[in-house]
């Protein structure tokens, strides 16, 4: 077993230049979700040239690759990375940085995608000392509602044989290089989005008697909203309720007809998340009604709460010491980001990893969804080897 470990651990280190450039190409032409058209091109060009079966079009720009090795009926594991960028303007003075003006792989999306190109080289050179099936999803729309995760799954990216298993890794900034974290059970938030319109009558900011205020209505709806999280949600289930957006397009004397809000509620419990819709949308609307207004409250259910399968986790964990050593594996906290992986993980038993992309010392130290976002690329090295090593065990 140390032999093949050891085979993993060189290959992964003379295919790592090729991943790294591999990385700097995706990174240098990132596409926003659901339309990756070139970047799935590129990948699908990748595996022809290594001769991995792959089928494309699957939710549009979505690919399935599959790599046999000796009796491949006898498991099937699935591995998954995603593909999209984000609507952010790179500020990164390096030079692979997005020639996509106002589009950057600032969650690490490029990360993902090149060390499961590595994976699958590895993979398929291995194929003659595995056994078993790896299906390798490279999917689209991660970062946009309803997500490429479950319109993958209605494409039956699950199915024909159903996978034992699948596992993801997620590049993590709080994490130095060369380490990974995992957690089991529930780990990450589900995440809605949340689309207010308050309407009053506008008219003549000095004589507010004659009106009906929305931008007022507006204000109290966000502070009572609060109580939700403060008041409502038990202290054992953390939850946030956050706006970003509020529009009133009025000016310093004219108050606007109508008032639009935006956020994004996230919590860690699917029976308290439905209830808490309803509070919400119950207090923004009564609440606007005593105040001479309406409110038209909406809710778009967006990615459940991710829960890793303690089985699945608990043996990813157990392979993942062996291959790193225990004191490059860390305990993850509850995180209120939100990932559709979290789709799969209701499917089929799943684990959700996060791959240390750190190095204080030379400055790389920018938290994901930033301008200046950047990995140690070393993390490509440990990220395909460490898969690799995964797919052959769990």
């Amino acid at each position: 077993m140390n032999s093949l470990k050891d085979k993993i651990k060189a290959l992964a280190k003379d295919y790592a230049p090729e991943i790294v450039a591999i990385r700097r190409h995706l990174h240098q032409h990132p596409e926003l979700s659901f339309e990756e058209y070139n970047t799935s091109a590129y990948v699908a060009e990748y595996l022809k040239n290594q001769n991995i079966p792959h089928q494309t079009g699957v939710a549009k720009t979505g690919i399935v690759a599959t790599i046999e090795g000796k009796n491949p009926a006898k498991r099937t594991l699935a591995l998954r990375a995603d593909m999209d960028a984000l609507p952010i303007l790179e500020t990164n003075k390096v030079d692979y940085c997005s020639k996509n003006i106002g589009v950057m792989h600032a969650c690490g999306h490029d990360v993902h995608t090149s060390s499961l190109l590595g994976t699958a080289k590895i993979l398929n050179e291995m194929k003659g000392e595995f056994e078993g099936t790896i299906r390798l999803i490279f999917q689209p729309g991660e970062e946009r509602i309803p997500g490429g995760a479950s319109m993958m799954i209605k494409e039956g990216v699950l199915e024909n044989p159903t996978p034992i298993g699948i596992i993801g890794q997620h590049v993590m900034p709080f994490i130095d290089a060369g380490k990974v974290g995992f957690r089991e059970g529930i780990y990450m938030a589900s995440a809605d989005e949340i689309y207010v319109t308050v309407k009053g009558k506008g008219g003549h900011a000095a004589m507010p008697h004659q009106l009906i205020d929305p931008v007022l209505i507006a204000s109290h709806i966000i502070i009572a909203l609060q109580q939700i999280v403060s008041r409502n949600a038990n202290p054992s289930i953390p939850s946030v309720l956050s706006f970003g957006k509020v529009i009133a397009n009025g000016a310093t004397n004219i108050i606007p007809d109508e008032v639009k809000l935006e956020g994004t509620f996230r919590t860690f419990n699917e029976t308290w998340r439905m209830e808490a819709h309803k509070r919400m949308k119950h207090l923004a609307e009564t609440l606007a009604q005593s105040m001479g207004g309406t409110c038209e409250f909406n809710i778009l259910k967006g990615y459940p709460v991710l829960i890793n399968e303690e089985n699945i986790t608990r043996t990813t964990r157990k392979f993942a010491e062996e291959f790193l050593g225990k004191e490059n594996i860390e305990d993850l906290p509850l995180w209120t980001a939100a990932e559709d992986f979290a789709s799969y993980a209701q499917q089929i038993p799943g684990c959700f990893y996060r791959l240390g992309v750190r190095n204080e010392a030379r400055g790389i130290i920018s938290p994901v969804h930033t301008s200046t976002f950047d990995i140690d690329e070393t993390a490509l090295e440990t990220g395909m080897g460490l898969m690799a090593w995964l797919a052959i065990n769990v």
